[in-house]
């Protein structure tokens, strides 16, 4: 039995469990021990290491020594003590640009000066904890960062594909590009076209053979390949070239202007310290999405800053490249299972043996496939799916200028571009107001798109003012924001206009609620599901899961003419104090609730469920429980449309397989979501108070055999589980079972994940390390989930946290 619970429990329990308090200590110092999956994890993440590495020094124009310095580093320093364990740093292709722009203006020994620099910077920013702040910074800007180094890289290294000799900067390699055509150097050419052909096409090869092929890295095999090749047609072309490392240069005093040079320390802090934490965050989805890492914890990232800060300390005092996390061997290192840091260690380790034993063999590498593969590393940088991102959220301008400045100006320069783009994006979505007015059917309809602030006011009562007096008229808001200044003219012109005979209703979607009125008036005009007034529609002062719940609202007091438009403002105000207005129930409460939804929802997740509707759905999760109405497996879980694969019935339960017919809808609900869906877990939740579990304890052996009674023989056995005193009970953590009822509910929980691993389609899978299961105990009256975990050979619920759930 395995699931979560909070880590610091776990590294308790195991501390008990390994030195327990009478026990006499161990004897002799305990020997390390790497898990077969980290060992094996190394080797294939030091196989794309190795070239890579020697590609990016040259394609800074470094010692190609200091690139395996840097993986070296990275590997041991990072992999010691940084707080992402399974993330795998090194030189990275994202530092290409600002490394080489460094050594074209300062040299390499003062390079690596500011490299220290910037790890000690990097260190002050750890001890200061402010890592997630590299968080806020804009997805489009970072994206946009990356593509821009991409290009750069790309355009550089394609004159060394073509045989020739880069220039400093993107616009002067563009010019070089049709004279570097005219004279093409044929072996080089050939030699870069292997390798790009066996990297795009290794990773494709069909059946089983290609299937066991694959496991090879296709980076490795391209440059061993384009080397063995070249070599057997004994072709001349210029190759690696490793100086004796008695002669390999240090780091060396700073030299150079001093705003100069701290201007190259921001920017190599900045690159490397947001390409490591967003890094980082990426690894721990890798992670999470992986069958069987709940044991892998969490990255700490500020920890991760100080471990980028040695590895860059240590690396340039020994000549070395800046370090980063490298996104291509961080996501290998989890392919490939690795479990705990031992992996990026093992794997510098390797590096610092290739390169004191494996020198004759780098030297026979022809210059022109490393340059291929950072080319062919450059163009993957641009990527497809971010400008779609970045395309669906608007925000492709800060995207395209950040790029352009990257590839015209610099790293920082274009970062800065990109921060002051978003920056006006921002405040022009936040001013740009669009009120129009318009009449229909003698009903005057006002539509405000965009956020409600003062600077829209002298528009919003220009339009109202087109309302004739005593007309209907209707104000739609949709936006998510209302100042003060806009809250007091809609209310006044409300007040005026009811009083003359008027009627007004006010509407909008639920994202545009928030009214910046004074503490009082909100809490008199709160909306919920449309604006203002809108919350008239209801008579409800409700949260977003209003629709969930089984209650009676107040109504409360709308504006002045009050949001139906039906009386005035002396009527509206005698009307709220009548008290409590019955709510809507039965049939027409449904029929109510989906107007409800098709206002104010659907506008909001047509393009989402479009797009379900589209790729079909693809649920990771299988989550069973019980029909129970107070369990909302959306709200308990913060799943949306697509997340879960749902199977609810009376008590959770699971039929075991061999069972009589009559019951097969779990099992087949079971198989559909294993061997069609591909789910990766599957979650059995009980819950308290469960009408199910008191009828299987009030139930009489020989009463009538009711539908539900016949049902209820699936839960015989968590019953007999209960009774039977041969092992421990299922129990939380915290406390003892309330009741016999909760007692039976967590037992049934245990019980029924047992049914499930007798299922065929179950036992596959969990064999194949394709699948989770979880149990789940859900405390309805605290609120409080629990997750099912094995302490001390007995089924332990822990409570889940706010604080087990951050990083």
């Amino acid at each position: 039995m395995s699931a979560c619970v909070p880590a610091r429990a776990v590294d308790s329990d195991r501390t008990e469990r390994a030195h327990p308090p009478h026990s006499p200590p161990p004897i002799g110092p305990s020997r390390p021990r790497i898990a077969g999956a980290d060992l094996s994890a190394s080797v294939a993440v030091f196989l794309i290491a190795l070239p890579l590495s020697l590609g990016i020094a040259l394609a800074t124009g470094a010692p190609l020594q200091a690139g395996l310095v840097a993986a070296a580093v990275g590997g041991i320093v990072v992999g010691r003590i940084g707080g992402s364990p399974l993330q795998v740093s090194g030189p990275a292709a994202g530092l290409t640009v600002v490394t080489a722009d460094l050594i074209q203006h300062y040299g390499w020994r003062t390079t690596c000066a500011i490299t220290v620099l910037a790890g000690l910077a990097q260190i002050g920013l750890g001890c200061l904890r402010v890592a997630r702040g590299a968080l806020a910074v804009s997805p489009a800007i970072v994206h946009g960062m990356l593509a821009g180094i991409g290009v750069t890289i790309a355009v550089a290294q394609l004159h060394i594909v073509l045989g020739g000799t880069p220039q400093s900067s993107v616009p002067d390699n563009l010019l070089a590009l049709p004279a570097q055509l005219a004279n093409l150097h044929p072996a080089a050419l050939s030699v870069s076209l292997l390798t790009l052909a066996l990297l795009l096409l290794w990773p494709r090869l069909p059946g089983r053979a290609g299937r066991v092929l694959r496991t090879v890295p296709a980076a490795l095999v391209a440059v061993a390949g384009a080397t063995a090749v070249a070599d057997a047609a004994g072709l001349v072309l210029p190759k690696v070239d490793l100086p004796s490392w008695h002669n390999h240069a240090l780091a060396g005093l700073p030299d150079g202007p001093v705003l100069g040079l701290a201007a190259a320390v921001l920017t190599t802090t900045l690159v490397c310290s947001v390409q490591s934490l967003l890094g980082a965050v990426a690894v721990d989805k890798l992670v999470s999405g992986r069958p069987g890492s709940d044991h892998v914890g969490r990255s700490d990232l500020d920890r991760e800053l100080l471990g980028q800060g040695a590895a860059n300390i240590v690396s340039g005092s020994l000549g070395g490249l800046p370090v980063a996390g490298v996104a291509v061997r961080s996501s290998a290192n989890v392919k490939a299972g690795a479990v705990s840091r031992n992996s990026t260690m093992l794997h510098g380790v390797l590096v610092v043996i290739a390169t004191l034993l494996m020198v004759p063999l780098l030297e026979l590498i022809p210059l022109a496939s490393l340059a291929a593969l950072v080319m062919a590393v450059g163009i993957q940088m641009v990527s497809l799916n971010h400008i779609r991102t970045v395309t669906r959220h608007r925000e492709v301008l800060v995207y395209a200028a950040t790029t352009l400045g990257v590839v015209s100006l610099g790293v920082l320069e274009g970062v800065a571009l990109g921060i002051a783009v978003a920056v006006a994006v921002a405040l022009h979505r936040l001013t740009r107001t669009r009120i129009t007015h318009e009449e229909q059917e003698g009903v005057h309809h006002v539509h405000v798109r965009g956020q409600l602030t003062f600077l829209a006011v002298p528009r919003l009562s220009r339009a109202l003012h087109l309302v004739p007096q005593g007309a209907d008229a209707v104000v739609a808001l949709d936006g998510s924001f209302m100042d003060h200044a806009a809250y007091e003219t809609l209310q006044d012109w409300q007040s005026t206009h009811t009083a003359r005979g008027g009627t007004i209703k006010i509407t909008g979607r639920r994202t545009a609620v928030r009214i910046a009125a004074p503490a009082a008036l909100a809490s008199r005009h709160q909306p919920d599901g449309s604006e203002e007034a809108g919350a008239s529609d209801t008579g409800c002062r409700c949260r977003p899961w209003t629709a969930w719940r089984n209650h009676q609202c107040e109504r409360p007091r709308p504006l002045p003419g009050g949001a139906d438009g039906a009386r005035g403002a002396d009527a509206t105000d005698g009307a709220a104090e009548e008290g409590p207005e019955p709510a809507v129930t039965g049939g027409h409460a449904l029929v109510h609730g989906i107007s409800v939804f098709q206002r104010n929802t659907a506008p909001l997740v047509r393009g989402e469920l479009a797009r379900l509707a589209r790729e079909g759905q693809r649920p990771a999760h299988l989550f069973l429980t019980c029909a129970d109405s107070r369990v909302v497996t959306s709200m308990i879980t913060a799943s949306g449309p697509g997340d879960l694969f749902v199977v609810r019935n009376i008590g959770n339960l699971v039929p075991p397989p061999g069972t009589e017919s009559g019951d097969d809808s779990v099992a087949a609900a079971i198989e559909y979501a294993v061997e069609v869906l591909g789910v990766r877990s599957i979650t059995v939740c009980g819950h308290s108070g469960c009408g199910a579990m008191q009828a299987l304890l009030d139930t009489e052996p020989d009463g009538a055999r009711t539908p539900l009674r016949r049902w209820l023989r699936h839960g015989r056995p968590s019953l007999q589980r209960m009774h039977d005193d041969s092992g421990p009970p299922s129990r939380l953590a915290e406390r003892a079972p309330a009741d016999a009822v909760e007692q039976l509910c967590l037992t049934n929980v245990v019980q029924q994940l047992d049914h499930l691993r007798a299922h065929e389609p179950v036992a596959r899978a969990l064999k194949d390390g394709a699948l989770e299961l979880h149990g789940m105990y859900f405390h309805v009256g605290e609120a409080q989930a629990y997750l099912l975990t094995e302490r001390d050979e007995q089924q332990v619920f822990g409570r889940v946290r706010s604080a087990d759930l951050t990083m």
